[in-house]
């Protein structure tokens, strides 16, 4: 077939690519034979909109890794449409392009070991819904049903924990597992998870440990800069173990035979990754194309619940010592009140107030202030463990305990008294009330506050000079 003139009766970028099988049934070399003036061009940084490649010459007949990185997804869909003669589609946007690919291949002829197919593509610089949206019925069901489920949600967790359980039961997997990475915290977290019953993988419970996260941080190296990465073959395995060798020891250490990884991203920050272990194999193709919509809501709800935990604690936090605020106190005591029918047992009040702190403020400025406030916090947070503590305004904290006795009170306010003598400056003014349950909330408040004003009263008694 004279491919040159075939190409160039196409108006789309298209090029041809042959694909090497060998006698073991894997596939070798994957090749770029030629393409049209539109393709060349957008190679050759003729076409100024097209993405850069890795160089700006083309070769006819060159290794594809020539014009762009390795990409396990790229080679699986060439090996199916060249060898299998499956006609390939997909809408994909690569990490490593600020482009959307809408990909079309469509099988040729094999000559020997050689198998040909065609590669045409169209650019975009935004995701165009109607491609995103243009699926198969079976594809388009499932990701809808998962949508209902984000939207629907009352309890985030639960209905994750049912969205991991959906897609394990889709790829047919042992393990299906969403992570959540913290890259302030350099931590990471298993949000959900969902196991068959005849599964060898362990759980993610017990495999993370102090060090993962440094691990999950190599995976988007081996991804590539494609959108996934999928590892099902001696291809793909010989691709993980030379790019990331350390992960490679772990997962065939854990039994993994096949993995589908996806990064969850959301306003180009990676907020973690969802992956599937020892899925059904066969059905590779539409697994891909299903997590590829999936993952774009699932990031998207995760994204826009950890903007919400973070507004709440912004309206919750005392920003300045980390302790709760005077709105959050306020919202604590009404809420007590409203519940009158159902008391909270052994009820316990603390006011604590920084003695001279206005002093401090205004001999050695308001940094020293601040320093002193924060100091104040930690120590009232090592005494009172597990415990509400709220900065009430000012100088002046409140403590909620409850499920408590007066003797573990008076235990933790002494406490507060020893620790403060590691601090320069610092001496707090205490006063607590104990109650049998919070039925009168407002009384044990009373109770408490007069109690510190007396301490403090006999605060400045004793050292007339730090008088406010």
């Amino acid at each position: 077939m004279d491919f040159i003139s075939f190409v160039n009766m196409i108006d789309t970028m298209t090029c041809i690519i042959s694909v090497e099988t060998k006698d073991d049934g894997s596939y070798g070399d994957i090749r770029i034979v030629t393409g049209n003036a539109p393709y060349i061009a957008s190679i050759e940084n003729v076409d100024a909109s097209a993405p850069k490649m890795l160089t700006s010459k083309f070769v006819p007949n060159s290794l594809y890794q020539n014009y762009f990185p390795k990409d396990l997804n790229f080679e699986d869909f060439c090996y199916r449409c060249a060898v299998l003669k499956q006609p390939m589609h997909t809408y994909v946007h690569p990490d490593r392009y600020d482009f959307w690919f809408n990909l079309f291949m469509m099988p040729l002829g094999s000559k020997g070991n050689l198998h040909y197919c065609t590669y045409s593509q169209t650019l975009t610089k935004s995701a165009d819904t109607e491609q995103m949206s243009n699926t198969s019925a079976s594809i388009a069901t499932d990701v809808l049903n998962t949508c209902i489920k984000l939207r629907g949600a009352t309890n985030f967790q639960h209905t994750m924990d049912e969205v991991i359980s959906d897609i394990r039961k889709l790829c047919d997997a042992q393990s299906c597992v969403i992570l959540l990475t913290d890259h302030e915290t350099r931590t990471c977290s298993a949000l959900c998870e969902s196991r068959n019953a005849y599964s060898m993988l362990p759980s993610m419970i017990g495999v993370l440990r102090e060090g993962f996260y440094d691990l999950t941080v190599s995976w988007k190296d081996t991804i590539g800069g494609s959108n996934c990465l999928i590892a099902k073959n001696k291809n793909d395995w010989d691709y993980v173990k030379e790019k990331n060798p350390a992960w490679y020891e772990s997962l065939m250490k854990n039994h993994v035979e096949s993995i589908v990884l996806f990064p969850l991203t959301f306003n180009e920050d990676i907020l973690g990754y969802i992956w599937a272990c020892n899925f059904d194999t066969e059905n590779t193709v539409k697994i891909k194309q299903t997590l590829e919509l999936t993952t774009f809501f699932v990031a998207s709800e995760i994204g826009n619940q950890r903007l919400l935990e973070k507004l709440k604690k912004l309206s919750s936090m005392d920003m300045l010592t980390g302790v709760l605020n005077r709105n959050e106190m306020n919202n604590t005591i009404d809420g007590l009140r409203k519940n009158g029918d159902t008391p909270i047992k052994g009820l316990g009040i603390v006011f604590a107030d920084l003695n001279g702190l206005k002093k401090v403020n205004d001999s050695l400025g308001h940094a020293a202030g601040d320093l002193l406030l924060k100091n104040a916090a930690i120590v009232l947070q090592n005494a009172f463990i597990g415990d509400q503590i709220f900065r009430a305004g000012g100088d002046e904290f409140m403590i909620l305990l409850s499920f408590t006795s007066e003797e573990s009170i008076v235990e933790k306010c002494n406490k507060v008294k020893q620790l403060s003598r590691h601090y320069d400056n610092l001496s707090f003014a205490l006063g607590y009330s104990f109650q049998k349950d919070s039925s009168d909330i407002t009384e044990a408040l009373k109770s408490a506050d007069e109690k510190m004003y007396k301490d403090k009263e006999k605060y400045y008694k004793e050292h007339p000079d730090m008088k406010r």
